[in-house]
């Protein structure tokens, strides 16, 4: 199929965007430590992959030190982080590009390594996840079991967000997202796998959905609903995640969200193997934007394992709105144009998708170094 149907333009809330090509948060572990502030290589590897009216959503930033998971990760809490994002900002917006804040709290997916005081991790409930992650020195650990958060504590998680999207403004940024998806704090609340509160936070999917929602409204009113987005992964089991009735449970919540005016939900498609490079689309699995579309009433950003052949149907069909390409983006900063083209496409390399310095990172080459 044709590539057009990616190149048209199209409206994202308050943003007008010249093509349906979407960078999407990619962690990559690259931010300076201690203080885990964005740095001039970041700055330079955004701006390799920004275009004229072309969104990027940065990568997932720590909205407090209790927030952090992964070591390298950035946060956008201190003075320091919004300086080195405005360098992020500066360089994309020189290139014509937009750019977006992914902003979220790891909870149980962290380790007390980076906890505030070597504290537990934190959850919905004390419930650990299967397999192992990493220390702030990257060493491979059995996941610990977190502590269960009080009710009382989670207004000052809302408020972290919507302290967040007050930095991110003032690190120039042209919306936030608010990372719901991939078994993280807001989708360990959502499902019923990690969610075994007996209070006005779990139970019924109206209550399980309730802290999801609160962060929303508050970061609306913080900046602007329409220069905010919200990221799904429906029917998604990375990090060890169920739920008793995901099609009840996310039409609930898609349904919410469609009432509060957004930019956009990105929807992450559910896959057979998330670490595969194959990252087939799980077939047991419902299309998650075909079938949320509907409920949310706005602007649908997909993602997941699509290719320069699926993308444009996925458009004209009227499935989604654009489409994020992650690994893709990793290993082609040109990628908009060389899926205008036809041109082949750079081999991305795994080992250094995490951590480490510019090898893998900035020094993958464009159609023009050829």
């Amino acid at each position: 199929m044709s590539v057009e149907s990616l190149f048209t333009p199209v409206r994202v809330g308050a943003v007008s965007l010249s093509h349906r090509i979407v960078m999407p948060p990619l962690t990559r572990m690259r931010s300076r430590q201690p203080g885990d502030v964005p740095q001039p290589m970041n700055a330079q590897y955004y701006a390799q992959r920004a275009t004229q009216g072309g969104l990027i959503i940065a990568e997932a930033t720590d909205v407090s030190e209790q927030a952090r998971g992964y070591p390298g990760a950035p946060g956008i809490y201190s003075a320091e982080q919004v300086q080195g994002w405005r360098l992020v900002t500066d360089a994309v917006h020189a290139k014509g590009g937009v750019i977006f804040l992914q902003v979220w709290h790891t909870g149980r997916i962290s380790h007390s390594s980076m906890q505030p005081g070597g504290a537990l991790p934190v959850a919905p409930s004390a419930v650990a996840a299967a397999g192992t992650h990493m220390t702030r020195t990257f060493e491979p650990v059995a996941f610990e079991t977190p502590r269960a958060l009080r009710e009382d504590e989670l207004p000052g998680i809302v408020d972290d967000f919507r302290r967040a999207a007050v930095n991110a403004r003032e690190a120039g940024f042209d919306g936030i997202e608010i990372h719901s998806a991939n078994g993280y704090l807001i989708d360990q609340f959502l499902q019923t796998g990690t969610n075994r509160r007996k209070d006005r936070y779990g139970g019924s999917i109206g209550n399980r959905a309730r802290l999801l929602l609160e962060i929303v409204d508050a970061v609306g009113a913080a900046w602007s609903s329409d220069r905010v987005g919200v990221r799904l992964s429906p029917w998604g089991r990375f990090n060890d995640m169920s739920d008793e009735d995901p099609g009840a449970l996310f039409d609930h919540v898609t349904t919410e969200l469609g009432t509060r005016g957004l930019a956009y939900l990105h929807l992450v498609e559910p896959r057979a193997d998330q670490n595969s490079d194959t990252n087939a689309l799980d077939p047991e699995a419902p299309d998650a934007s075909s079938r949320f579309k509907k409920s949310f009433g706005g602007t649908i950003i997909a993602a997941g394992g699509f290719t320069r052949e699926t993308a444009p149907q996925a458009v004209a069909e009227g499935k989604a709105d654009l489409v994020a390409f992650g690994r893709l983006f990793v290993a082609n900063p040109d990628l908009v144009e060389r899926l205008r083209r036809g041109a082949p496409l750079n081999r991305y390399d795994r080992p250094t998708f995490y951590g480490g310095d510019a090898r893998g990172y900035i020094d993958y080459p464009a159609l023009a170094d050829a």
